[in-house]
């Protein structure tokens, strides 16, 4: 069975909690998706127990500074491994030509030739399409334009291995493009801003985000299974569980996860 790890589940502009990214774990192999805004992602996939050595796939949704950073030092720490013969095969990096792009340039201007001169060896950028399949950790996955209105952004649906949907908005409000996705999806994993009592001071709507109960209709009406709130403020971790989960439960009557860091989700 395969296991949710979430590494971060805060905004961009968090202090009290990591970026949003997390890993999917399937047996001794893990699927990484993004990786936060630094090398605090080294700190947090220490915590989580993951191992450089056991990460062969990443997913890279966009550019912004708080999902991509963190991948060079992911890139930075597997290369030095590859170096001293402590990683064995190849790092697979997906995503959209801009973020692999912006990737590719961030290594080359911050990383030192012994490091960077691994992309495209080693390190392979592989440049997905609206729509492509592809293949992490052993499972299957089709990668979907979200429809930003802002940088370019992709989810993805991930099969898991006993044949349920997990599908990744990213960290934008649903668009009518990845209906296919996730309609009927056992899992959404979605952004939540913060809550609607709170959107004054959050402004969820000015930045194009939203609220816990937006995410809470939007998996009604789409006949989600389980619902995991992501990417939010953090102003109120010690309540923002029971918060959460209280507003988004007004309008969705599945299962309500709002994830603290480092949590373990089984996906069953």
């Amino acid at each position: 069975m395969a296991e949710l790890i979430m590494l971060g589940t805060g905004n961009a502009a968090v202090t009290q909690c990591y970026n949003t990214c997390f890993a999917v774990r399937n047996g001794e192999a893990v699927f990484l998706v993004d990786a936060g805004g630094g090398n605090g992602i080294l700190r947090q996939l220490e915590s989580a127990g993951i191992k450089l050595d056991e990460i062969h796939d990443m997913f890279v949704t966009h550019t912004h500074t708080d999902h991509i950073l963190g991948v060079v030092w992911v890139v930075r720490m597997v290369a030095q491994r590859m170096n001293a013969g402590k990683y064995a095969g190849t790092l697979n990096i997906y995503g959209h030509d801009e973020a692999l792009r912006a990737l590719a340039m961030i290594c080359r201007l911050t990383l030192p030739m012994k490091v960077h001169r691994h992309l495209g060896v080693d390190i392979l950028l592989n440049e997905l399409q609206d729509g492509a399949a592809f293949s992490a950790a052993g499972m299957f996955a089709t990668a979907f334009d979200i429809g930003s209105s802002k940088a370019r952004q992709f989810g993805f649906e991930l099969k898991l291995p006993g044949g349920q949907r997990l599908t990744c908005l990213g960290d934008e409000p649903y668009n009518e493009r990845a209906h296919a996705y996730v309609y009927g999806a056992d899992w959404l994993l979605s952004e939540a801003f913060c809550l609607y009592e709170a959107r004054e001071r959050f402004k969820p709507y000015e930045k194009h985000h939203s609220t816990a109960a937006d995410a809470g209709r939007l998996a009604e009406s789409l006949h989600v299974r389980n619902l995991l709130l992501y990417h939010t403020e953090d102003s109120c971790l010690q309540t923002r569980r029971a918060a959460y989960t209280a507003e988004a439960a007004l309008y969705y009557t599945g299962k309500i996860h709002v994830p603290d860091d480092l949590e373990c989700i089984p996906l069953s």
